[in-house]
């Protein structure tokens, strides 16, 4: 991987048509490990392999608590740092990062532009507009409104999107529930939406599944437990307190249940003065932030996959849980009914039921054989459908089709 510096020189729409090659350039704010950063890293480098197609990556310097995913995934694509381009909401430095976006599309004249994430999908949107590129993509990983927020900063967050729509030739969705709630709240038609999954490397992820006890002594975990593993930042929806809740109802009932937390984050020490102060010490682990390649022993090490969050996409982490062959229990909204089949790969329970998503637990944890014939439903279809190649087959084939609408 060679990070270049503004001066670096793409090649241009028109040397791409001469090569008879399509030039795109995907823009998020910043690369920390997360779901929506993975999706684009491997869109690029994917694109990238691909016979007649030129990707490139632009991003800003920031990276966060999650990690850097840059460092942690050694990609082999350029990427091109952009200094003003950051999360956080500063007019004067928004202005600047508009400015050499568009510079930089100018120059570099790509046939598409295709952003990610809410800032970048503003800054990157109104900059290749304004350049005039041919096709301008977004990628919805979620939708910044949901039901957990106050109604002012509901109204906000769709007004922005619904402003943002005529600047958008085309939205992937990475779910059919997304790419639904977003057409119903204005944001671009129904025809100006396509799903296509977001795609991590499932055979790689199959082929690093150790045995149970092997990734258990790998993470240091203790043997003869049932293991409820979660996968999430410990920041605020995520659900972390609902399965401390949940928690303190299934441990009296199973006391060999521990629960296992992978991720970091800004609620950790308030998570385990909680932890302590209801005497559940010695039922819950924090693993920490692991590193990518790691993620595959982790899910190997789990009996049981809970996923409690209020707010997401399709969150990579119900897949993964699915391909790992463990049963998932998972809050009923968003898209999570998608991957999780109620009562064949696992269970859907209603948001913010702390007895039901106990139950549910509790039956699990009780009962080896339920697990072992819910765990590994759908693997074969999560497998071929939010592969890489999936992913990135589909984003070729739209932006081949946007590009010949725009011709015509």
């Amino acid at each position: 991987m060679a990070a270049v510096d503004n001066e670096s020189s793409f090649r241009t729409a028109a040397q791409a048509a001469a090569e008879g090659s399509v030039s795109v350039v995907h823009v998020i704010t910043r690369m920390i490990i997360g779901g929506a950063q993975e999706n684009t890293l491997s869109s690029v480098e994917g694109l990238s392999r691909l016979e007649g197609f030129d990707a490139r990556l632009v991003t800003g310097p920031e990276t966060g608590p999650e990690g850097d995913l840059v460092v942690a995934a050694r990609p082999t694509v350029d990427i091109e740092y952009v200094p003003s381009l950051r999360r956080s909401i500063k007019p004067l430095t928004d202005v600047r990062a508009v400015w050499s976006l568009y510079r930089l599309f100018c120059r570099t004249r790509p046939s598409v532009v295709h952003t990610h994430s809410s800032k970048a999908g503003v800054l990157g949107r109104v900059a290749a507009k304004a350049a005039r590129v041919p096709v301008v993509v977004h990628t919805l990983h979620g939708l910044p409104f949901h039901d957990y927020q106050p109604r002012a900063l509901n109204f906000a967050y769709r007004s922005i999107k619904r402003t943002l729509a005529p600047l958008t030739d085309h939205y992937v969705s990475v779910s059919h529930e997304v790419a639904g709630k977003a057409a119903r709240a204005g944001i671009g038609s129904p025809s100006r939406h396509t799903v296509i999954r977001s795609g991590f490397r499932t055979d790689a992820f199959v082929d690093s599944l150790p045995s149970k006890d092997q990734a258990r002594a790998r993470l240091g975990i203790p043997p003869g437990r049932t293991v409820v593993g979660t996968v999430a930042r410990l920041f605020p929806l995520k659900g972390h307190a609902d399965i401390l809740e949940a928690a303190s109802r299934v441990v009296p009932r199973h006391p060999d249940v521990l629960f296992v937390l992978v991720g970091d984050g800004i609620l950790r020490a308030e998570l385990e003065e909680e932890i302590g102060r209801r005497g559940l010490g010695a039922h819950f682990l924090f693993l920490g932030r692991l590193d990518p390649d790691l993620m595959p022993t982790a899910f190997a090490s789990f009996d049981v996959l809970v996923h409690a969050s209020l707010r997401e996409g399709l969150a990579r982490v119900l897949p993964q849980g699915v391909l790992a062959g463990v049963p998932v229990v998972a809050y009923d909204l968003d898209s999570a009914c998608e991957v999780v089949a109620d009562g064949r790969n696992g269970f859907l329970v209603p948001p913010r039921d702390i007895l039901s998503l106990a139950q549910r637990l509790g039956l699990l944890a009780g009962d080896p054989e339920l697990r072992a014939r819910l765990g590994g439903v759908g693997q074969e279809w999560v497998r071929r459908d939010f592969s890489v190649d999936a992913m990135v087959g589909g984003l070729a084939t739209l932006y081949t089709d946007l590009l010949a609408a725009s011709r015509r």
